[in-house]
C-alpha cells in the first residue's frame, strides 16, 4: 500500500488483521520438513515479501495507535476482493479484530440475558466506531439487530463481500458477551438490491 495525503480515520488495527488473516490462509495446510514452501509452492500473496513488510509496518502503526487514510484502506480492500475466498478472509479479519474483547469477566456472567445481549450491542457499536472513525448504521428493536443503510464498508466493497467483516465481528462480541457462540446471519445486503444491509441474531427461542 502506497502512502497517501489526507487524515487517517481507520485503524491501523484493521489493516493488520486483514493482512494477518491472508498470511495465515496462504500458509500451506502441510509442510515436510525437507520441504521449502518458498521453493515447492507457487509464491501467493499472503506470503509474499511485501506483504511481511506491510504488516511489519502496520503493526508499528497499532503500537503508535495511527490511523490510515480512506484510499489507503480502499486499496487494501480492492487487494483482499481479487481473492476468491474474499468473503472468509473478512469473516475472520472481524473475528480478530474482537480478539482483544474475548475476556468474559466473572460477574459478568452471571447478569441476565437482556443485559448481556444489551452489552454486545454496546461493545459492537464502539468497536465499530473506533476501527472505522464512524458509525455503521444502528441497532433496531431485538436482541442483536444491526441495520445500516449507504454504510462505509459499501462504499469500499460495492459487491458487499466486506460486510462479512462486520459478521465476524458482532460474533466474536457475543461470544464473549454471551459465553456461548450465537449464529450472527446477514441477512440482507444493500449491495444485493435490498433495501439495507442487517445482521441479526438467528436461532434464538
Amino acid at each position: 500500500m502506497t502512502q497517501t495525503s489526507g487524515k487517517g480515520r481507520v485503524a491501523a488495527l484493521v489493516g493488520l488483521s486483514i493482512l494477518e488473516v491472508i498470511r495465515a490462509l496462504d500458509l500451506p495446510t502441510e509442510v515436510l520438513a525437507a520441504e521449502d514452501p518458498a521453493q515447492t509452492m507457487p509464491r501467493r500473496l499472503g506470503l509474499s515479501d511485501v506483504v511481511e513488510q506491510q504488516i511489519r509496518l502496520f503493526r508499528e502503526q497499532v503500537r503508535r495507535r495511527e490511523r490510515i487514510t480512506d484510499q489507503q484502506a480502499l486499496d487494501l480492500f480492492q487487494l483482499v476482493l481479487r481473492r476468491p475466498d474474499a468473503e472468509e478472509a473478512f469473516l475472520q479479519a472481524g473475528e480478530l479484530l474482537a480478539e482483544d474483547l474475548r475476556r468474559p469477566g466473572g460477574l459478568r456472567r452471571l447478569l441476565p440475558e437482556k443485559a448481556k445481549f444489551s452489552r454486545a450491542r454496546t461493545l459492537t457499536r464502539k468497536r465499530i466506531k473506533a476501527l472505522f472513525g464512524r458509525p455503521i448504521g444502528g441497532f433496531a428493536h431485538g436482541p442483536f439487530s444491526l441495520e445500516a443503510r449507504g454504510h462505509f464498508l459499501l462504499e469500499l466493497d460495492p459487491g458487499g463481500a466486506a460486510c462479512a467483516l462486520i459478521t465476524g465481528l458482532s460474533s466474536s462480541i457475543l461470544r464473549s458477551c454471551l459465553g456461548r457462540s450465537v449464529p450472527v446471519e446477514h441477512v440482507s445486503c444493500q449491495a444485493r438490491k435490498h433495501d439495507l444491509c442487517r445482521w441479526v441474531v438467528s436461532g434464538l427461542d
